[in-house]
C-alpha cells in the first residue's frame, strides 16, 4: 500500500473522531468561559459591595484622600484593572488604576462588557440612603490564561487517547477484513469441497448472461452431475467419509477442466460445471466423457476404497436455449435422464425431457394431497399355491389416477415421493388401507389371507414405522404373522447397523420379510443367512424368459432356497408352460396373470368364491 492510500485510510479512520473531539473540546471551553465569567463577575460584586461599605464615611463627608485610600486596598486583586468612587451627582471622588490599564473618569452608566473584560457599577447605600457610587472594571486576562491551559490539557489527553486508540483501530480493521474475506469466502465458497457454491454460481450465471449479450456467436455448455448412491456411503462409512469423498470429486473435476471453466457444489451431492467457450457439441460430450472418466478410478477414503460413479447431464446456449437459468433446469432434466436409463453416464438435453421434468414436478405438488385426500387406490393381486392353486395370499399393489395425467405408474410414484421426502406417510398410507382391507374381508367371512406389502428403502429411516404397523395390526385384530413385508436387495446392499435392527425389529414383531425381486440387485448366502429373511420373489424378468433363458437361473435360485429353507414366490407367471416349470422345480407359490390381474377390494371377494384351480386360465 502507499503512503498515500495510507494517509487516506488513517484520515479516513480517523478523521470523523478529530472533528468530534474539536466540537467537544469547542463546546466545554464554551460552557468553562461562561461558567468562569459568571463567577468572575459575581466576585466583582461582591468586592465592589463592600468596598463601598468601607467607602460610605468618605462619600457621606466628601472625603477624597480616604477614598483614595480606600480604593488603593483593591491592589491584590489580579483581575481588577481599574475602580472608582463617584458622588451622587456624578463627581469623581477617588480612583485606582493599575498601571497600564485604563482607568475609570466618568461614571459609566451601567455595567457593560467586551472581550477584554466588564464594568460593574452599583450603588453605595448607607442607611437606606444612596451616598454614591461605585464602579469597577475588570479584565479577563487570567480567564483566557486558565481557558489556554484547559484546551491544551484537553489537546494532550485527546492527542493521548488517539495515540493509544490507533494501534487498537488498526487490529480491529485488519480483523474486520479478515472477518469480511472470511464471510466472502463462506458465501462463495464451499466450506467442503473448498469449490464455489450455489450462491456463487448464481452470480456467475448473472455474470455470464451479461457477457455473452455482446458476444454474438458465444456458446456456453453446462454440465449437471449428481453422484449415484452417495446415501449409501454416508449411511454406511459416516458423513465424514462421504464428506471426503465430495472433496476428492471435486478437485477431479476441478483437475481436468480449463482455466476458463469453472465447478460448482450446488446441493448435497450435486455438481455443476460450466464450460466457455465451446465450439461444438463434440467438444462438450469430450468433456463429459473426461468427466466420468474420473470416476473410473477408486476413492481411498481413510482405510476405506470406494466405487463411485456420477449421472451427469448436459445442456447448451444458445443452442438448447438463450436463457442461461433454463439452460440449468435443462442440464437438471437430463441428468434425471441419465439417473433413469440406468446411472452412470450423460445424457444431452432434448426438449421433449422438460415435458417429463414439468411432469415430475406436477406429480410432486399433488402427490401430498392425494395422500392426504382419497386420490390413491389399492389393487390386490392373488398369490397361488404353485401345486394346487389355490389362494394363499395377496399383494397390495399401489395405484394412482391423476385428474389429468391419468394412471401413473406405482414405480414412478415412490421414485418421486422418495424423492421428496413423502415415502414415509405413503408408505404408512399403504400399511393402513391394506390392513383395514383385511380385516373388512373377514367381516364378510372370508379366511385369512397372508398379505404383501412393499416397504421402500427409505421407509427403514422412519423409527415409527414398525410400531405403526404393530397398531395397526393390533387395531384390526390381525396375527402379525399373517402380514409380509416385501424389502428390496438394495436395503440388503446398505447394510448399516440401523438396518439389521429395523429388520430384526419387524422379525421381533412376528411380522414375515421377504426379499423382492430376487436375483437383480446384491444380494448373498452371507446376508440370506445373517439376515431374518422367509422368503424370495423371484423377478419376473427370469419367469417371464421361461421356456429359455430365464429356466437356469430360476432353477438355481429355488435350489438355493431349498438348502437355506426359504420359501419362494415366483412373480410374473402367464402360462401353463411357466407354471409347470416352477412346480417342477420346487416353487412354493406363484403370482401373475396366469393365477389373476390385480383386482380391486371389492373384486376379491367374488373372485374366492368363483376360483377353480382346475380352470385357471391365462387372463390378460
Amino acid at each position: 500500500m502507499s503512503v498515500r492510500s495510507r494517509r487516506a485510510r488513517v484520515a479516513y479512520t480517523f478523521g470523523p473522531v478529530v472533528a468530534a473531539l474539536l466540537v467537544a473540546g469547542t463546546l466545554l471551553l464554551a460552557l468553562q468561559f461562561f461558567a468562569s465569567r459568571r463567577q468572575l463577575v459575581d466576585d466583582v460584586h461582591a468586592q465592589a459591595a463592600v468596598v463601598g461599605l468601607n467607602s460610605a464615611a468618605a462619600l457621606l463627608f466628601d472625603d477624597a484622600e480616604a477614598a483614595r485610600e480606600t480604593l488603593a486596598a483593591l491592589e491584590p486583586l489580579p483581575d481588577l484593572d481599574a475602580a472608582a468612587l463617584f458622588m451622587p451627582d456624578g463627581r469623581l471622588l477617588g480612583a485606582y488604576r493599575r498601571a497600564g490599564r485604563q482607568g475609570i473618569e466618568t461614571l459609566p452608566r451601567g455595567d457593560a462588557a467586551d472581550f477584554e473584560g466588564f464594568v460593574i457599577v452599583d450603588p453605595v447605600v448607607l442607611d437606606g440612603r444612596t451616598v454614591g457610587n461605585i464602579a469597577m472594571r475588570s479584565s479577563f486576562t487570567r480567564l483566557y490564561r486558565s481557558l489556554f491551559v484547559f484546551a491544551g490539557l484537553f489537546a494532550l489527553a485527546g492527542a493521548g487517547a488517539l495515540a493509544i486508540s490507533y494501534p487498537l483501530v488498526r487490529r480491529m480493521r485488519r480483523e474486520v477484513r479478515r472477518a469480511e474475506a472470511r464471510l466472502d469466502r463462506l458465501a462463495h465458497f464451499d466450506p467442503v469441497t473448498g469449490q464455489l457454491n450455489r450462491h456463487a454460481f448464481n452470480g456467475h450465471l448473472h455474470h455470464m448472461a451479461s457477457r455473452l449479450q455482446g458476444e454474438s456467436r458465444a456458446r456456453m455448455a453446462m454440465l449437471m452431475l449428481d453422484l449415484d448412491n452417495f446415501k449409501v456411503v454416508n449411511d454406511s462409512l459416516g458423513h465424514h467419509v462421504g464428506d471426503e469423498l465430495l472433496k476428492q470429486v471435486a478437485q477431479r473435476l476441478y483437475d481436468v477442466l480449463r482455466r476458463s471453466d469453472a465447478v460448482f457444489r450446488i446441493g448435497g451431492d450435486e455438481f455443476a460445471i460450466t464450460l466457455y467457450p465451446v465450439s461444438s457439441v463434440r467438444e462438450v460430450m469430450a468433456v463429459a466423457d473426461r468427466v466420468l472418466e474420473t470416476f473410473q478410478r477408486p476413492f481411498m477414503l481413510g482405510m476405506h476404497e470406494v466405487h463411485a460413479s456420477a449421472s451427469c447431464g448436459v445442456s447448451m446456449f444458445p443452442d438448447d436455449t438463450g436463457d442461461l437459468q433454463v439452460m440449468a433446469s435443462n442440464a437438471d432434466a437430463a441428468m434425471y435422464r441419465a439417473k433413469h436409463n440406468g446411472k452412470n453416464s450423460y445424457e444431452l438435453f432434448r426438449s421433449e425431457m422438460n415435458e417429463e421434468m414439468q411432469r415430475r414436478h406436477r406429480i410432486r405438488n399433488d402427490l401430498r394431497g392425494a395422500i392426504d385426500g382419497h386420490g390413491l387406490e389399492l389393487r390386490y393381486q392373488p398369490q397361488a399355491d404353485a401345486g394346487s392353486l389355490e389362494i394363499v395370499g395377496v399383494e397390495a399393489l399401489l395405484r394412482w389416477r391423476h385428474p389429468e395425467l391419468g394412471w401413473v405408474p406405482a414405480a414412478e410414484v415412490v421414485s418421486i415421493a422418495e424423492e421428496c421426502g413423502l415415502i414415509v406417510p405413503l408408505g404408512r398410507w399403504v400399511v393402513k388401507h391394506a390392513i383395514l382391507q383385511v380385516q373388512a374381508w373377514r367381516d364378510e367371512g372370508l379366511a385369512d389371507l397372508r398379505l404383501a406389502i412393499n416397504v421402500s428403502p427409505r421407509q427403514a429411516r422412519d423409527q415409527g414405522f414398525v410400531d405403526y404397523v404393530s397398531a395397526m395390526l393390533e387395531r384390526a385384530g390381525c396375527a402379525p404373522e399373517m402380514l409380509e413385508l416385501e424389502i428390496t436387495e438394495s436395503l440388503l446392499l446398505d447394510d448399516t447397523e440401523r438396518n439389521q435392527r429395523f429388520l430384526q425389529h419387524i422379525c421381533d414383531r412376528g411380522i414375515k420379510l421377504a426379499i423382492d425381486d430376487f436375483g437383480t440387485g446384491y444380494s448373498s448366502l452371507a446376508y440370506l443367512q445373517r439376515l431374518p429373511i422367509g422368503q424370495l420373489k423371484i423377478d419376473m424378468s427370469f419367469v417371464r424368459a421361461i421356456p429359455g433363458d430365464g429356466e437356469a437361473i430360476t432353477a438355481a435360485i429355488l435350489a438355493m432356497a431349498r438348502s437355506l429353507r426359504l420359501g419362494v414366490v415366483a412373480e410374473g407367471v402367464e402360462n401353463a408352460l411357466q407354471l409347470e416349470f416352477l412346480r417342477d422345480a420346487g416353487c412354493d407359490t406363484v403370482q401373475g396373470y396366469f393365477v389373476s390381474k390385480p383386482l380391486a377390494a371389492g373384486q376379491v371377494p367374488e373372485f374366492l368364491r368363483l376360483a377353480r384351480p382346475a380352470a385357471r386360465q391365462p387372463r390378460r
